[in-house]
Formats: structure tokens, C-alpha cells, sequence
């Protein structure tokens, strides 16, 4: 009798289980030595640290490791020591002490590394494969007129979700502004509409390569890929059978780095848990009803309205579609990125769900650079509750407004380090909100970050299933 394997998702989830307990059994602690002290020094000039400052540090070199509020607090308890938010930041980055966490860790950057290094391989030949089996000009076209209509629909009927509850809930009245403390707020460049339709053409390919402008690559693969068709029979069937082989070969990559997901993902969640174990009251009791309100728009799309487009749209049962995107959705939640889970969500629409390589080759990789559905609604609600914590009312015309620029911005954000920070602050702007609200929110930001990745990935999954339903594909679920 066979011995039943145990389920990828199941050791993932079981590896996140681990991961809290351990992260929790061993929160950060911080210490000063001689190394964090010269780095401490290298930044003295951009945070402003004064020589008493430095001094007081380096009278600290040796002391046992504290917490990180007995830490700040023994560094200011010396006289004319009073440190500014960013100061402390500054600090506390640099003397994190924490042996049992290190000794993990790397398990999870060693995973991040493998996972981004097959990004831009597997985009290049699964799109490139994809487009050059799809054949026609009618067809490429007839195929991305479907995945841009799902795009702009789901991401539309998100944030129109997400602003429903944050009226109701109105999570934003009564919060008091000081918890927010102060927060370096990045400017933004304005990366409109057109600037984004103008860098998806790539001045040199080798250099969106190098720095992962994952909408240029996508352009180029698109173009190859079509112009294969375009060229003889005999050149078009060895390219086709090239990139076919390629993607292949990409596939068995990702499978294989696949199996070393539970560790990646025990690395990960539990050094995230250490650094936020400090935090876990905050997110609990100051900005509550504010996390409540964005993960309860999340479930709601998530369980809610893509399931129906899944049921009433694709014909296929969304609870067949969910277990087939098990390990997909918590690599997403356990890595926050929906590009480094691009590999496993390929893999489980095309082997578990049965869609095709030149639908899921086509609307994956273009779903995981713009269709960003948890995201948008993440920041709407944002922009809303931002707005009742500093006694703003806005109507249906500033909200609307909300909706087309978040809707926009979700487009062209994946290129911006930092595209949550980005994207909120170009919405604030657009209705005349203040940039320092964006502190209020950074205490829970990296958490709920977690929730809104898997949401964007479940869309991305929900749409190749969708397309590849409209074109006649039979599928497994």
C-alpha cells in the first residue's frame, strides 16, 4: 500500500505554526557592541546623533541585552539625551540582538533568493511560450482584452468593498494622532498613468533585467513571443520548441525549490514575529478596529466576490479552485510578495487546477505586476481612515476620486521600492489629505501586508482560471 504524502500546504501551515511560537519564544532584544557602534557612527550625520550620543553608546558596549523599550529608555536616561523618532529607529535597527532567530533565519533568505531568482526566467518562457502557442494576432488580442477586463473588475468591485466598510465601521473617530508618532513620509514622483504606459517600453531590455522592471520584461516577452508566429515555419517551430523546453525546464526548477518551502516560510514568519512581537498590543488595542475593517473587506473579497465571479462566471466549484491554491496563498502570506510566489502559483493553476500553459503563461505574470486587488483596497481603506482620524468628511465626489486613483496607481506601483508608502501617499495627495496621516497605520502595515499578498495572489489564480474557462478549456476543478 502506498504511503500517503503529506500535503505541501499542510507542512507549510504547520511550518507557520512553529514559526509564532518560536518568534514569540524569542522576541528581539537589543545590545550595543563594537561593530553596531561603528555603524551607529557611519549614520551619525543622517540622523543627526550628536557626540554625547555616541559617547553614551559606546559606554553602553557591553551591557546585557534588553528590550527595546528598557533599551531606549537606559539610552536616555543618561543627561541631555533625548532621541527623536527617527533616531531611535536608527538605534534600534542597528543593535537588534537575537542568536536563537539568526540561527534560522538565513533559511528564509536563502528561500527568498531562490524564489526571485527564477522570477524573471519563468516570465520570459512561460510568456514567450504562451504567446507563441496562442497563434493569431485575434487570439493574443481576444486574451488580453479578457484578462484586463477581469483586472479592472475585480480591483474596482475591492476597493468599492473596502470603502463600504470603512463607512460603516468608520474605524477612524476617536483615534487619538499621537500614537502615530513622527515618520520619515518618502516623496513620491508622480509615477502617473502616462509616465507608466511610456517605461513599459524598455530603452535596454539587459537593463529591466537587471532591475527587475517587471512590466518592461513583460512587453519584450510579449513582443517575442508574437513575433515568433509572425516568422517562417521552420525558424517558428524550433523558437516554439526552444522556449516550450525552456519553461520546462523552468517548471522543474520551481517544483524543486518548492519542496524547501516549509523552511523558507519557518525562517521568515518567525524572525517577523520576533522583530513585531513588541508590537502585538498595539495592533490589538490602538489601531483594532482599524486592522478588524481592512481584514474584514479582505475576507469579504476574497470569500465573498471573487468566489462568486468563480461560480457564476467560470462555472467552477471555488472551494475545488481554494485547495488547489493552498500552498500558493500561504507562500504569498508567509513572503508578503505576490512576484516571489509567481513560481507556485503557476505551478498550482497549471498542474492542480488544469489551465493551460498559454493562459496561465500570459495572465499570471501580468496579474502579479498589476492586478493588485488586496493592495488597492488595503489603501483606500487607508486614505478613509486617515481621513476620519483628522476630522476630514469626505463626499462621494472625493471618494470616487479614491477609487480611480487607487485603481490607477495599483497599476503602476509594482516598480516603486516601497509601493504600499507610494501608493498611499499619491491617494492622500490626490484628495488633499495630510502625508503625516501615513503614520498612523505603519504600526500594523507590515502585518496586514501579509493578508493583502494572499488576496492579490487568490485574484491573480481566480482570473487565469476564469480566462482559461472563456476560451473552452476543460479544467481539473
Amino acid at each position: 500500500m502506498k504511503k500517503k504524502k503529506f500535503a505541501i500546504h499542510w507542512q507549510i501551515l504547520l511550518a507557520l505554526f512553529l514559526a509564532v511560537i518560536y518568534g514569540m519564544s524569542f522576541p528581539n532584544k537589543h545590545l550595543v557592541t563594537s561593530a553596531s557602534c561603528k555603524k551607529i557612527e557611519n549614520l551619525s550625520s543622517e540622523h543627526n546623533l550628536s557626540d554625547d550620543l555616541l559617547s553614551v553608546l559606546e559606554n553602553m558596549i557591553g551591557n546585557n541585552p534588553e528590550t527595546e523599550n528598557n533599551f531606549i529608555k537606559s539610552v536616555e536616561s543618561y543627561p541631555n539625551i533625548k532621541l527623536t523618532e527617527d533616531q531611535k529607529r536608527a538605534i534600534i535597527n542597528e543593535t537588534k540582538y537575537n542568536p536563537p532567530v539568526s540561527y534560522i533565519s538565513w533559511m528564509g533568505i536563502i528561500f527568498l533568493k531562490a524564489l526571485k531568482m527564477v522570477i524573471i526566467p519563468l516570465i520570459l518562457m512561460s510568456i514567450i511560450s504562451g504567446i507563441a502557442n496562442i497563434g493569431s494576432a485575434g487570439n493574443l488580442g481576444r486574451l488580453g482584452l479578457k484578462t484586463i477586463i477581469y483586472y479592472l473588475t475585480s480591483s474596482t468591485a475591492a476597493i468599492v468593498a473596502g470603502l463600504l466598510l470603512v463607512n460603516i465601521i468608520r474605524p477612524g473617530i476617536g483615534v487619538d494622532r499621537s500614537y502615530g508618532g513622527s515618520v520619515e513620509i518618502p516623496d513620491h514622483t508622480g509615477h502617473s498613468l502616462k509616465d507608466t504606459l511610456l517605461n513599459i517600453i524598455p530603452e535596454n531590455i539587459f537593463t529591466a533585467f537587471t532591475e527587475n522592471q517587471m512590466l518592461s520584461i513583460i512587453f519584450f516577452a510579449i513582443l517575442f513571443g508574437f513575433f515568433i508566429t509572425r516568422i517562417n515555419t521552420k525558424s517558428r517551430i524550433f523558437l516554439t520548441d526552444l522556449f516550450n523546453s525552456g519553461f520546462e525546464v523552468m517548471m522543474k526548477i520551481t517544483m524543486f525549490i518548492i519542496l524547501f518551502t516549509p523552511f523558507g516560510v519557518f525562517g521568515l514568519v518567525a524572525e517577523k514575529v520576533a522583530d513585531q512581537s513588541g508590537q502585538i498590543m498595539n495592533f490589538l488595542g490602538i489601531l483594532g478596529m482599524y486592522s478588524i475593517t481592512v481584514l474584514a473587506a479582505l475576507f469579504f473579497h476574497a470569500i465573498i466576490i471573487l468566489p462568486i465571479f468563480l461560480k457564476f462566471i467560470a462555472k467552477v466549484d471555488p472551494w475545488s479552485h481554494f485547495n488547489a491554491m493552498k500552498a500558493a496563498l500561504l507562500t504569498a502570506f508567509s513572503t508578503s510578495s505576490s512576484a516571489a510566489t509567481l513560481s507556485l502559483t503557476m505551478e498550482s493553476v497549471e498542474h492542480k487546477c488544469g489551465v493551460s500553459n498559454k493562459i496561465s503563461g500570459f495572465t499570471l505574470p501580468l496579474g502579479a505586476t498589476i492586478n493588485m486587488d488586496g493592495t488597492a483596497l488595503y489603501e483606500a481603506i487607508a486614505a478613509l481612515f486617515i481621513a476620519q482620524a483628522y476630522g476630514y468628511d469626505l463626499g462621494l465626489t472625493e471618494q470616487i476620486i479614491i477609487v480611480v486613483t487607487a485603481l490607477l496607481v495599483s497599476i503602476g506601483a509594482a516598480g516603486i521600492p516601497m509601493a504600499g508608502l507610494f501608493m498611499i501617499s499619491i491617494i492622500l495627495t490626490a484628495v488633499d489629505l495630510p502625508l503625516a496621516g501615513i503614520a498612523l497605520i505603519l504600526p500594523v502595515d507590515r502585518v496586514l501586508d501579509m493578508f493583502r499578498t494572499s488576496v492579490n495572489v487568490w485574484s491573480d489564480s481566480c482570473g487565469a482560471v476564469i480566462v482559461a474557462k472563456s476560451e473552452g478549456e476543460k479544467l481539473k476543478i
